[in-house]
């Protein structure tokens, strides 16, 4: 118990808690102190006006009838009930009339108002009363005082401050127990967010913390924490699908390698054979190489580690220029590759992968769409609903709606292709770059063929002159007319194109 109180005291909602008790008790405090400053405040300002009217009877009597109609007067009231205190003495300090027997020495020889102690005639001499007067000295030396006792004040001023004291405990003591409360309903789901860390550090990656639906800053760390451990979980599943696919994809021509290697050590006899045995061996390392370093470049992309050497480039003219680059295989394959692309389509990001992105899916492409009955090629780059978006179709077989999915997946190549080289990477590659510049990648159907769509975020818009929508065309087998591209300078957009090798 003592264990668990020591807890609830050290949690921040106990302290931030007592915190906020304090800054309340301290307003409390001065509330109250105000409150009781001004209740006696006004409480003299009432018995300062009552003494001044006494003093207005006791001048007119004294105006009228001289010494002895006021110390008539004051023998008079002096005998009634109340808080009213009268006094005559004579010069030497003798008592003459009024309800007052003792003084402090020499109050009264000092004429005005003054708050001082006094006794009453039943009390003797001791000075057990307070009050508020006012003394008068009088023709002939004679001394009048009037005033008025200040009970009533003090037993108010007791009352508040015996008020002041029980809301003080009250509001330490309310405060203390809503401390407690909190901090124990915070503690109980802190530990039970504990609870599942903990299962999940020890291996349960399919444990998520529990939300309360109250949307406060628990609720929201909770999700934030349930997302970073979704996330940590793909990449998990990611890892252990390239470790499988590693092991059983790459097998075969591993084995295809090894088996080359051992069919020349031992049937080449010719120099020729050997040297023909050592070509086939390298193009299948090269392969080999190729699918490892993609492999790579898709580990680097979906970790958030390839955002170096970022800038803000127009993503029409690296379509251009990437299309220009295959502008021979579509002549060889007998495709037309069409490529139309509008002005200011400006992106934040990589233009080496974004290159490299649009090489591997102009590539497919080609492959695949070069045996159609239509052979046709359309690279489109355009601007919609505030984002660039390049889309690349084709004219041949397409992919079935319920296999686009899968198709993003490393590795997965569908039945139809498999008897076309590549090895299920390229797509992979593409939709991990989109997703490194928070885009998206979209294969839709072209009726008939495969329309895959590019979606990158604009960059904000340039202020600069306008440019004419550009467009080309290559010249295919039937001899249809191509149309070149504006040039740019050489440079950065078409080398980096270049150097961006498409994995199919």
């Amino acid at each position: 118990m003592l264990a668990r109180l020591g807890t609830l005291v050290r949690t921040t909602a106990f302290k931030l808690s007592l915190a906020y008790l304090v800054v309340f008790a301290a307003f409390a405090f001065f509330a109250l102190g105000y409150v009781a400053w001004n209740a006696r405040r006004v409480l003299d300002d009432q018995i300062v006006s009552t003494i001044e009217a006494e003093i207005n009877g006791l001048s007119d009597q004294y105006a009228s009838g001289g010494i002895r109609r006021l110390v008539s007067v004051v023998e008079r009231r002096a005998r009634e009930p109340g808080a009213s205190l009268y006094l005559v003495t004579t010069p030497a300090g003798e008592h003459v009339v009024g309800n007052v027997e003792a003084l402090p020495p020499g109050v009264l020889a000092e004429p005005g108002q003054t708050e001082t102690a006094y006794g009453r005639g039943t009390d003797g001499d001791r000075l057990d009363h307070r009050a508020i007067v006012r003394i008068f000295t009088l023709p002939g030396g004679f001394r009048l005082l009037v005033g008025r006792d200040v009970e009533e004040r003090d037993r108010l001023r007791a009352v508040i401050g015996r008020a002041f004291g029980w809301s003080l405990m009250l509001v330490v003591g309310l405060g203390f127990l809503g401390s407690w409360f909190i901090a124990q309903r915070v503690l109980k789901r802190v530990d039970h967010m504990t609870e599942i860390t903990r299962g999940i550090m020890a291996g349960d990656l399919d444990g998520r913390l529990a939300l309360a639906g109250t949307g406060d800053e628990l609720d929201r760390l909770a999700r934030n924490l349930n997302a970073m451990l979704d996330r940590i979980g793909e990449l998990m599943r990611g890892m252990r699908e390239v470790s499988d696919n590693i092991a059983h994809d790459l097998k075969t021509p591993l084995t295809r390698l090894r088996n080359k290697a051992d069919a020349a050590l031992r049937e080449g006899r010719d120099p020729d054979a050997l040297r023909a045995a050592l070509e086939a061996n390298i193009e299948e390392s090269d392969n080999l190489i190729r699918v490892f370093n993609a492999l790579l470049m898709i580990a680097r992309l979906e970790a958030g580690s390839a955002r170096e050497n970022l800038a803000d480039f127009d993503a029409g003219l690296v379509a251009l220029e990437v299309a220009e680059l295959y502008e021979a295989v579509a002549e060889e394959r007998g495709v037309a590759l069409r490529t139309l692309a509008a002005p200011d389509l400006v992106v934040h990001g990589s233009r080496e992968l974004i290159g490299q992105a649009m090489a591997n899916l102009i590539d497919n492409a080609l492959k695949y769409g070069a045996g159609a009955a239509e052979p046709v090629v359309c690279v489109e780059a355009r601007r919609e609903d505030g984002a660039v978006v390049v889309a690349v179709s084709d004219r041949g077989e397409g992919i079935p709606a319920a296999e686009r999915g899968r198709v993003l997946e490393r590795f997965v190549r569908l039945e139809s292709a498999r008897t076309r080289p590549g090895f299920g990477l390229g797509l992979s590659l593409v939709n991990a770059v989109a997703r490194l510049h928070q885009g998206a990648l979209l294969l839709e159907d072209n009726g008939p063929g495969l329309r895959a769509v590019l979606r990158l975020p604009a960059a904000p818009r340039q202020d600069g002159p306008r440019q004419e929508t550009r467009t080309q065309e290559t010249r295919t087998q039937d001899g249809l007319p191509r149309q070149e591209p504006p040039r740019e300078a050489p440079g950065s957009a078409r080398d980096a194109a270049a150097r961006a090798e498409p994995t199919s």
